[in-house]
């Protein structure tokens, strides 16, 4: 398991099942118990090949010293529980919503990646006194503005029985299967891929029933319209975008932000980069955290003055 320094690993239960998360537990980080009652940064990783919290792991460091910093494995992924069902849209809107409200006592800023970051769009949308702000990286819902993405070739294709499992372990579940999916659907340079990358994302592909998750966010179980949701977002949001993101790319993001300006208060295209600059560039994503969370904090404050005086 791929874990930074100072962090350890902790669980809730969902109504799904155990939800596993890292935090920072240990020096040099945690110093006393004061430090518990520091405000919450949760990050929620993505969905793809063996996707789990360790997206975020070369990025959640750099706050542990301002913040608690929360990074689950979500329902199906990682080293939380895998459920054998088929999973459904709500299943992620339900199980997120538990986590927030069991691991955080207070408006969370959430900091969330692509098909993730869209669903903590629709929580926020439906529960906004759980949220402080949101800082997303390239949000959608992959069937936006009228696209259906399940009724792509590759995504009929694994909806075949019997066959949907072998592609999974012969395409996914492999060293050679998770470079692939790297290099085509994240990121923009292969040579920014690097071994320790690679066995991460395999070490979660091999978990016991992992395939149930992946083969229903493949199908296209998972996918929606986000179009139809942004213009009642309230939560104030940046976006990040990956002008390299495959299948995603960030005239969408522009025109969700166009479709909400109150709430989407930055865009932040990135040159060169692709789905996740999470891990592609590091360095770089943890700076637009650290100048967004400030702009982010004061639409908060401004929003709470506005509606203290009506």
């Amino acid at each position: 398991m791929f874990l930074p320094l100072g962090f350890e690993q902790q669980s809730v239960l969902t109504s799904l099942g155990r939800m596993v998360y890292y935090t920072a537990s240990a020096a040099p980080w945690r110093q006393t118990t004061e430090d518990d009652n520091r405000e919450r940064l949760v990050f929620l990783h993505g969905f793809g090949g063996g996707s789990s919290a360790y997206e975020w792991s070369k990025v959640y460091p750099a706050f542990a010293a301002e913040y608690r910093v929360i990074a689950p494995d979500l329902i199906g992924w990682g080293r939380s529980e895998h459920p054998t069902r088929n999973y459904t849209i709500d299943d992620y809107l339900t199980t997120i919503t538990e986590f927030l409200e069991q691991t955080c006592d207070r408006p969370v800023t959430v900091i969330a990646s692509s098909l993730t970051a869209a669903f903590t769009m629709r929580v926020a949308i439906a529960r906004p006194e759980l949220f402080k702000s949101l800082i997303l990286t390239t949000p959608a819902g992959l069937s936006d503005f009228g696209e259906n993405y399940s009724r792509s070739f590759f995504a009929q294709l694994v909806s075949t029985p019997i066959l949907d499992r072998l592609l999974y372990s012969a395409g996914i579940a492999n060293s050679n299967g998770i470079r692939s999916f790297l290099e085509q659907r994240q990121f923009a340079r292969a040579n920014r891929i690097y071994q320790e990358i690679v066995e991460a994302y395999l070490e979660s592909a091999q978990q016991p029933n992992a395939e149930y998750a992946a083969l229903s966010f493949v199908r296209g179980d998972l996918c929606f319209d986000l179009s139809l949701y942004v213009p009642q977002l309230s939560v104030p949001t940046a976006i990040i975008w990956g002008q390299k993101s495959q299948f995603t790319g960030p005239e969408i993001g522009r025109r969700f932000a166009a479709m909400n300006p109150q709430a989407i208060r930055v865009f932040q295209p990135l040159d060169d980069v692709g789905l996740t600059p999470q891990l592609e560039l590091p360095a770089v994503t943890i700076g637009l955290i650290r100048r967004f969370l400030p702009i982010l904090s004061e639409e908060t404050k401004a929003q709470q003055e506005i509606e203290a005086r009506s």
